[in-house]
């Protein structure tokens, strides 16, 4: 059969998902009346509740005679190993730009990956009936993106369509007709090359994505590049340098047809297949025929650049919420996921209760550990850390990222000034439209650390900040951490409304009244820069004699909302994040303040 084998590759938001919801719909996938999701892609609960895609996904279409491929891929940086690996997989690109925002930070890291695997994109400049398009500049904008990027001569000559996914058309200019997903269709099938490969020569296929299956074991995800792949047919794998991993039996051989992964009995090379029968094998490893002796080559993946200490759960609170709390079962559990994705890093630390996990972002760690709690765990989660480097000089060199800031004109002032003072350079400064102004700066991971909540006050909820892997770069020095101190609970048992509203004047709280709290837990901040030690139990004392307004209902300021994301980024070296799949509680490291204070003097004297 006619093939094609495509990505949709764009920033976060600029309408992936949505995109191939329509020519799912408009290639005759599903009946009439049959009902499904919208963003049918986004599969799991966490994609859905933030809107967003977490994991690559496949799906393929028929269309007049020709079955299209297509990888559904996520737009933030952190997921950016995602997008990385399943480019071995294709044949071409989709290269999605929202009208309005034009090219953003993730657009230009997937188009570079793109570029420099020799894929000729299509550009599709989506979204052209928002009020605030702009969609000529927006092609202007990719074209010098292209050229930035070091395109050659044929990928600059690049096939672009104006297009609106939610409202289901594309056209090749703006006065053309806007009917359906038709001069897509016919692009894809015109401009993309059908896959390249050898049906005759033994079977080969690079694994690109795993899963696991409750009736199926382990299922392997690639394009096969070499021969056929059949039911049955004994088959074995290698790593990256040859050496052999395991062998066995293709036992399940599955193949995408639309929303669906339907059982085939064989497929030829240049498919998208799912394989199950082997049960160590996984990502960037070769599955092959016996025969075969050498390896396909991996595309090679950025390393990650932030860490944190996944550790037991050692508060007094401890295995009252969840049901998996050693740390056997929390190793397994992070061993699986390291596994399956590329991006990722575990390593066991000296301490045996605690691990060391290393991804690409906050965003990437904060989804794990939130898929974690809903599993049942609880964990103990450190401050994120940068991972340095040292160059051949002996120089320390630490990760430096790309930030794209859209602001109002009015708040351009504060972001350049709190941005400075996390060491960050601006390298631009331009209009974007309707009174907005764009900004480019180079900033040091560390400096971004919790830095999303502050710009979004600076801004009033109106800025808009994207983020990007540049590179490593010498370190910048010391940059300000937090500037105010915590409030923390002297006792264990019940938090009193009472005893809160007494303490409001010291600080926000973070807790309500009749929350768990224990001696060493934070529950607010303190308005000075010193941490102060509070009592959170004492009730109001009764007496015999009764005066008006003496009982009047103790009104409350309502609580910091501290979610996964704010508490990591919020606390200090010397605190963790206690998570349980009920709460999220910070605390000190050490609980008791003896000890606390024991530590401080060695590491002042220190």
């Amino acid at each position: 059969m006619d093939m094609r084998n495509i990505a949709i590759i764009a920033h976060v938001d600029h309408g992936k998902t949505t995109l191939v919801d329509v020519l799912l719909r408009q290639s005759g996938s599903f009946r009439d009346n049959q009902q499904v999701a919208e963003r049918a892609m986004d599969s799991n609960d966490l994609e859905r509740e933030r809107g967003i895609t977490i994991l690559a996904k496949c799906t393929s279409v028929l269309w007049e005679g020709t079955r299209i491929n297509i990888v559904d891929t996520p737009g933030h940086a952190d997921f950016g190993g995602e997008v990385e690996r399943i480019l071995s997989m294709v044949d071409g690109v989709i290269l999605l730009c929202d009208a309005a925002e034009g090219p953003l930070p993730q657009t230009k890291f997937v188009l570079g990956k793109s570029l420099k695997l020799g894929l000729k994109p299509i550009v599709v400049i989506n979204k052209v009936d928002r009020s605030d398009a702009r969609p000529d500049e927006v092609h202007s904008e990719v074209f010098d993106l292209f050229a930035a990027l070091d395109a050659t001569d044929e990928q600059l000559d690049f096939p672009t369509l104006f297009a609106s996914g939610r409202n289901g058309w594309a056209a090749e200019s703006l006065d053309a007709p806007r009917e359906d997903m038709r001069p897509l269709f016919e692009l894809v099938r015109r401009h993309v090359p059908a896959p390249k490969v050898d049906v005759d020569a033994p079977f080969t296929m690079l694994a690109t994505t795993l899963e696991a299956n409750p009736y199926l074991g382990r299922l392997l995800t690639g394009r096969i590049q070499t021969g056929t792949a059949r039911a049955n047919m004994a088959i074995k794998s290698m790593s990256a340098d040859g050496k052999l991993i395991e062998q066995g039996r293709i036992s399940k051989l599955l193949a995408f047809r639309g929303l669906e992964r339907v059982g085939v009995e064989e497929a030829q090379a240049g498919d998208i297949v799912a394989i199950a029968g082997l049960t160590k094998t996984t990502v960037a490893d070769t599955i092959c025929e016996p025969a075969v002796t050498e390896p396909l080559a991996a595309q090679p993946i950025d390393p990650p650049t932030l860490a944190m200490t996944f550790s037991v759960n050692d508060s007094p609170l401890a295995g009252r919420e969840g049901d998996k709390v050693t740390s056997r079962m929390i190793r397994d559990r992070l061993m699986r996921e390291a596994e399956g994705n590329v991006a990722l890093r575990v390593r066991e630390t000296q301490n045996a209760d605690a691990f060391e996990v290393a991804g690409r972002g906050e965003l990437q760690l904060g989804i794990l550990i939130e898929n974690m709690r809903r599993e049942g765990y609880e964990l103990s989660i450190s401050r994120p850390r940068v991972l340095l480097k040292t160059d051949e000089n002996g120089q320390r060199m630490e990760p430096i990222e790309e930030v794209v800031v859209d602001v109002d004109e009015e708040f351009s002032g504060v972001v350049v000034q709190k941005i400075s003072e996390r060491k960050g350079d601006m390298l631009e400064m331009k209009p974007s439209g309707g009174g907005k102004v764009r900004l480019v700066f180079h900033v040091p991971s560390r400096g971004l650390i919790g830095y999303q909540s502050e710009f979004l006050t600076d801004t009033r909820g109106t800025g808009l900040m994207n983020r990007l892997y540049h590179g490593y770069a010498p370190y910048k020095g010391p940059i300000q951490g937090r500037r105010n101190g915590v409030l923390i609970s002297n006792g264990e048992g019940e938090a009193v409304a009472y005893a809160l509203w007494n303490l409001e004047d010291r600080g926000p709280m973070m807790i309500e009244p009749g929350a768990k709290v224990y001696q060493g837990m934070i529950i607010g901040e303190h308005s000075r820069g010193n941490d102060l030690e509070v009592n959170v139990l004492k009730g109001k004392q009764l007496t015999n004699i009764r005066a008006a307004g003496k009982d009047e209902a103790v009104r409350l300021t309502t609580p910091m909302d501290m979610s996964l994301e704010k508490a990591l980024a919020y606390i200090e070296d010397e605190e963790l994040v206690e998570v349980t799949p009920k709460s999220i509680r910070l605390r000190k490291r050490l609980l008791d303040p003896t000890d606390r204070k024991r530590a401080q003097k060695q590491a002042e004297a220190g």
